[in-house]
Order: C-alpha cells, then sequence, then structure tokens
C-alpha cells in the first residue's frame, strides 16, 4: 500500500472511508426524507427541493419500466445540464437500469455507436438534441425518446441570461417514437420496487481508447458511491454547502462533483446549462455559493471578465478543478481575488472522477494531488512494470473502489487495462508521472495517444474513423498541435484521393467536420499532403508527424 502521502493527510480526515451497502439512488431518497424542504436543485432562479424531485424520480422512472425498462437494461441520457438530466440520471438507476452519459456535443454519426454497442432502447434528450437521434430510430434497437424542454423548467421572471437552448419554446413535435417529457411525466406511472445493489452496474460513461470506437466504463453503484462520498468528505460539506454546477454533468468530474455529491449530502447545486461569466458571478453572489469545481479555461475567462469586481464571491471556500494544469499565474490571480487555492485533482472516466486530490491545507501548484481514501497509487516502468520511486517517472496505475470493472463488451481491452501487484488488480491509466518525497504525483506525458484540448479528451483514432467516411479523402492522420488558448488543439494531415485533388477545400473538410462530430474535436488546422510517413510494415508513423509539427511551431515563436 503506497501510504507516503500520509505525512499530509487532511488531519481532520481518516485515511480509510466505510462506504453505504446502498444504491446511488438510496442517497436522494434519503436527503429527501432528511430535508424534504431543503432545495436540491436551482435552475436560472428556479428552485426544485428534494421532496419534489424524489417525486420527479419516482415518475420518470415508472414512464421507463412502462417503455418495458428492466434490471439491467441501458438507458441513454442525452442532454445538457438542467433539472429534467439530474431527474433523468436518478429515474434510470430507480428503475434498476444503467445510465449511458452521452456527450451533447455528439452527432448522429457518433450515435450509431452509443446504441449499437450498448443495446438501448429509450433514449432522454435535450430538444435541441432530438433532431439529431430522431433518424436513427428506424434504423436501431431504439425505440422511444423522451424530449426535454429546459425552459418548462426556469423561473420565467429571470433576470438572468439565458442559454437559446433554455429560453427556446417547448417541443412541440409528433415523431413516431418521440414522446415530449411532459406526456411521459402526465402519465403518472409507479415504479416497482427498487433492487438494484451496490454491485450492480450504475453508469457506462465512454472512454476512447488509442484504436477503435468509443469503449464503455463499467461502473457500479459502489464505484460511483465511493466518489460521491470521497468528495463530499475531502471537501469538508455539508447540507448547508452551495455548489455551482458549471462542468457538464455527463462527464464525470461533473457528474460526481456536482450531483451525486451534494444530492448524497443533501446540498444544493445549482446549475447552469452553459458557461457564460456573468451569470456565473452573478449566481455565486445570489445564492452564496460555497463551491465550484471547473476546468482552467473556465476560470481564466471568469478572472477576465473586467466587471467581476462588482459582485461579492466572499462565500466562496472552495476552487478547484482539473483535466488539464493549472498555470501558476492563473492560480495567483485567482488566489488574489478568493484568498483560495485552487485545488487541483485527477481521475479518469475508468475511475469515476478523483482517485488523486490536493490537500486543502497543503496544495501543490501544477500538481495531481496525493491518493484519496483507500487508494493505493503506483508508479512503474511501462515494459517491465518494475516499480518505480520518488521522483522516477513511469505509468501511473491505480487501486481503489472508484476503479471501473472493465470494458463494456470488451474483455481482451479489459485485460490488457489492469496489471496484479501485490495481489491488487491495479488499473493502468496510460498516463506518465511521478510522486515526490512527499507522495504528491505529477503528471509528465501520456502513454496513449491523447489530444487534451482545453480540457476535452480528443481521441485522434476516432475522429480518423469518421473522417473517413468522407469521400474525398483518402488517408487521414490526426495530430496535435500546440495552442496558446487550448493548450493543444487537433490537426488533420490529410490525403485528398486523386479525384478530389484541387477540386476540394480546407473549408468544405471543416464544414463537413462540423456536421459530423462534436466540435472539440473538429480539426481547427488542416493540412492537405502528398502521402503520410509509415514503417516499413506499412503501420502509420503518428508520432513522427507529431513531434514536426510541435518542432515547427517551436521554431517561428
Amino acid at each position: 500500500m503506497f501510504t507516503r502521502h500520509y505525512k499530509v493527510w487532511p488531519k481532520e480526515l481518516p485515511k480509510t472511508m466505510t462506504l453505504p451497502k446502498t444504491s446511488l439512488f438510496t442517497n436522494l431518497e434519503i436527503s429527501a426524507r432528511r430535508f424534504p424542504d431543503h432545495n436540491a436543485l436551482i435552475f436560472y432562479d428556479a428552485p426544485i427541493t428534494y421532496r419534489r424531485l424524489l417525486q420527479e424520480v419516482e415518475t420518470m422512472a415508472g414512464h421507463l419500466q412502462a417503455q418495458g425498462v428492466a434490471k439491467g437494461d441501458r438507458v441513454l441520457l442525452y442532454m445538457q445540464n438542467s433539472p429534467q438530466y439530474v431527474i433523468s440520471y436518478y429515474a434510470i438507476l430507480r428503475a434498476d437500469a444503467v445510465v449511458i452519459p452521452v456527450n451533447p456535443m455528439n452527432r448522429s454519426a457518433e450515435l450509431e455507436h452509443y446504441i449499437a454497442d450498448t443495446g438501448a432502447r429509450v433514449c432522454l434528450a435535450g430538444q435541441e438534441l432530438a433532431d439529431f437521434i430522431a433518424p436513427l430510430i428506424p434504423d436501431t434497437d431504439l425505440e422511444q425518446v423522451v424530449v426535454a424542454s429546459y425552459s418548462t423548467y426556469i423561473d420565467p421572471d429571470t433576470d438572468l441570461d439565458l442559454p437559446a437552448e433554455v429560453a427556446a419554446p417547448a417541443w412541440s413535435g409528433n415523431q413516431p417514437g418521440m414522446v415530449s417529457w411532459e406526456s411521459a411525466m402526465a402519465a403518472g406511472h409507479t415504479p416497482s420496487e427498487h433492487l438494484a445493489g451496490p454491485e450492480d452496474l450504475a453508469v457506462i460513461p465512454y472512454s476512447s481508447g488509442t484504436t477503435g470506437a468509443p469503449k464503455g466504463c463499467m461502473h457500479t453503484h459502489r464505484s460511483v458511491m465511493a466518489t460521491a462520498v470521497h468528495r463530499v468528505f475531502w471537501n469538508l460539506s455539508t447540507p448547508d454547502s452551495v455548489q455551482l454546477a458549471t462542468l457538464p454533468f455527463f462527464h464525470v468530474t461533473g457528474m460526481t462533483g456536482s450531483m451525486n455529491g451534494p444530492l448524497y449530502i443533501g446540498s444544493t447545486s445549482v446549475i447552469m446549462t452553459r458557461w457564460d461569466r456573468t451569470t456565473a458571478a452573478r449566481l455565486i453572489e445570489r445564492y452564496r455559493v460555497t463551491g465550484w469545481t471547473n476546468i482552467v479555461t473556465m476560470a481564466v475567462d471568469f478572472l477576465s471578465n473586467p466587471d467581476l469586481g462588482q459582485y461579492d464571491l466572499s462565500s466562496l471556500n472552495m476552487i478547484g478543478g482539473g483535466g488539464a494544469a493549472m498555470p501558476v499565474a492563473v492560480a495567483e490571480k485567482l488566489k488574489a481575488l478568493t484568498g483560495l487555492d485552487y485545488i487541483e485533482g485527477y481521475g479518469l472516466s475508468e475511475t469515476m472522477a478523483a482517485t488523486h486530490i490536493n490537500p486543502n491545507a497543503q496544495p501543490k501548484p501544477q500538481c495531481l494531488g496525493i491518493p484519496v481514501f483507500d487508494v493505493d497509487s503506483r508508479i512503474i516502468d511501462v515494459d517491465t512494470l518494475e516499480e518505480k520511486g520518488p521522483g522516477e517517472t513511469g505509468e501511473i496505475i491505480s487501486c481503489g473502489n472508484q476503479v471501473t470493472l472493465g470494458y463494456w463488451n470488451r474483455p481482451a481491452e479489459t485485460e490488457a487495462a489492469f496489471v496484479e501487484i501485490d495481489g491488487k488488480r491495479f488499473f493502468r491509466t496510460g498516463d506518465l508521472g511521478y510522486y515526490d518525497e512527499d507522495g504528491y504525483f505529477f503528471m509528465v506525458d501520456r502513454v496513449k495517444r491523447m489530444i487534451n484540448a482545453s480540457g476535452f479528451k480528443v481521441w485522434p483514432s476516432e475522429v480518423e474513423a469518421l473522417m473517413y467516411r468522407h469521400p474525398s479523402i483518402r488517408e487521414v492522420c490526426i495530430i496535435s498541435s500546440p495552442d496558446p488558448k487550448r493548450g493543444e488543439t487537433v490537426k488533420a494531415c490529410i490525403v485528398l484521393t486523386p479525384e478530389a485533388e484541387g477540386k476540394t477545400s480546407v473549408a468544405d473538410i471543416s464544414g463537413w467536420c462540423k456536421e459530423q462530430m462534436a466540435a472539440y474535436k473538429v480539426p481547427t488546422l488542416i493540412e492537405f499532403v502528398d502521402a503520410l510517413p509509415k514503417s516499413p510494415t506499412g503501420k502509420l508513423m503518428w508520432r513522427a508527424l507529431q513531434e514536426e509539427e510541435w518542432k515547427d511551431k517551436a521554431a517561428s515563436e
């Protein structure tokens, strides 16, 4: 067991944490019993109490079961942050089914994979996304889409600036296989007895690998419970804590820190559907927000608001996040404004968010943090699996309650993702790092081929697979390119077909990509080349292209 970090362990916390032996849904049920009239959610000035939240979860769970959703079935959840997202998530769990959180930036071609891989027959979707999934109903296993309109849950008298999808009139479509949220709720179905337990599957977030399509990380109620409970106690949260929810709930960090954690402890989440720095400042002041988990780009934009000094931010007692290292200069500016250190953490979809968090009293800058409750994390040689010592770089591996069971329908990839050491099953993160003498972990590089653009993980193989659908593309290689704002950005090196040469432009390819994939995956740089470098065995030498790209950019600065 790695214990080097115990010397800096928070004195107010135990080093081990006994987890509830109940389902994740039970957390909501208990909080509703304890605090029925306490606000669970606030959505653009509209409060939702724990009593109401539980009632609506029960009703939507009844609707799902009326559609034939049974224990262990997978249900797609395809919408942005909203009360309906929270209700849908917990309704799926209440129905003993499994949540498949889908990035709302995904489009039809990407959705096909989720449906085929999970066998999902029902999807709960935001109205702005309905047109992307509707065409798939006739040709897939999908039988019904419940369409949610965010505008039905806001306070009509709010003076806050509303995103277009929140202000939009309620959906009134009449397509086969699609029903409105209101119709589903009005049916008034009552669900059967809740049967799911801690070892049953609860959530399968998708994480792309270095080859092939995105793969689902199987998480039980127990593994999701672990990070929810850990986060609450690490931050010393209480029912009177107020969390600003700006990270998307489909992502494990937002899911854990801004939804599951607060509902476990009975506190309040103030939900934003889309990021807006002025609205965020107004909400912090208006609802006396105590905690805010974000990504670096949000923090940078927040601090660049020239009117920020007009708002009272004194209620904040925790600001932190992950996804990319926080620049020292930005962290210093944030501390000067709020008096708070930016608390960085580290985790993956495979670990349902954090395995490492910086101690609140002793954080280190640009640091992943220390292993949290009951997590055994080590550094090993990538090839020999030999364990490394302080200051030595190797692959980060972790063993803990929050670690995935493995990848859905991918036994070979599951086996490759784990290694046994000292009789324990450790997950191989694919990230290179080291720990210092005090037991703090630091990131160095990535073993896996991945692009980190503003905290969004872009997997080149997935983007390449989508781009090969374009009739003008003969070959394509996706690499990273340095970007002053995003850290890294996506570049496509393309060999056109003979027929397309001179007839297909960069704008043509870019416009097509924007229609086919999530915005953060779309190449911001496109270069037409005569050929791509290959090894003697014909393997694409992507690393050579990437190294040349970074070298050229460095030389030009």
